[in-house]
């Protein structure tokens, strides 16, 4: 909390709308979607207003300083609850959302099959930390360990072999490219969009396998 007192909240217009992005992409209109680890719940509010207006919308919170601001966002057809969702009884939706929460979480595996009973489909927001320049570099890696509490670090194969593991059928996938649409908050992080502009543009998967900077948009059933 102290190293991220917004819990992102300035991320997530740009998160939703990637999201909306998968869905549009695979003719997706569920009718109930949940998100576990919502954190503010402002991703759920971003896609209240832009989805039809008989979704439902569920968040699940187990911080009680995120629930402090996520409750805040609450109305008719967004409601929060500070519990793990693999705790309640008897629920179902037809879409789970788990954005940048798995590199989080100590035991992954355990978590994502204890979830598959819960939706149809679930969309998953993974960073692809794990590129050629954090391994040379080393430093950036801890630095992300230190300040937003990442445990694991991820490529692309290594996200798609875990989903095929824990029973998941990969539907789609894309990556999001944070680095470039989102504001640099640093004069050297403005000059890196540069080159990973130009190499995005000529090779997604060496880019970010290289570079870094990017995330992946996962689909599955």
């Amino acid at each position: 909390m102290a190293n991220n007192p917004t819990w992102h909240i300035e991320d997530s217009h740009w998160k939703a709308t990637q999201i909306l992005k998968m869905m549009q992409r695979n003719s997706l209109r569920p009718r109930t979607v949940c998100e576990v680890g919502c954190g503010a719940g402002e991703i759920l509010r971003q896609l209240q207003l832009s989805m039809a207006t008989n979704c439902l919308f569920s968040g699940y919170e187990i911080s009680p300083q995120a629930f402090d601001l996520c409750r805040q966002r609450a109305n008719d057809r967004l409601q929060f609850k500070l519990m793990d969702l693999r705790a309640e009884k008897d629920v179902f939706f037809d879409m789970i959302l788990l954005i940048d929460i798995i590199e989080h979480l100590e035991d992954y595996y355990t978590f994502l099959r204890q979830l598959r009973s819960k939706s149809e489909y679930k969309i998953l927001h993974v960073p692809l930390e794990m590129s050629a320049q954090m391994v040379v570099r080393r430093v950036p890696i801890l630095a992300i360990r230190k300040s937003v509490g990442h445990i694991h670090y991820f490529m692309k194969d290594i996200i798609t072999s875990i989903l095929k593991d824990t029973g998941y059928e990969i539907l789609d996938y894309f990556y999001t490219a944070e680095s470039l649409d989102l504001p640099p908050i640093s004069l050297k992080m403005k000059i890196a969009r540069i080159p990973r502009k130009i190499l995005f543009a000529i090779s997604k998967d060496i880019t970010v396998r290289t570079l870094g900077g990017f995330s992946l948009m996962v689909l599955v059933r």
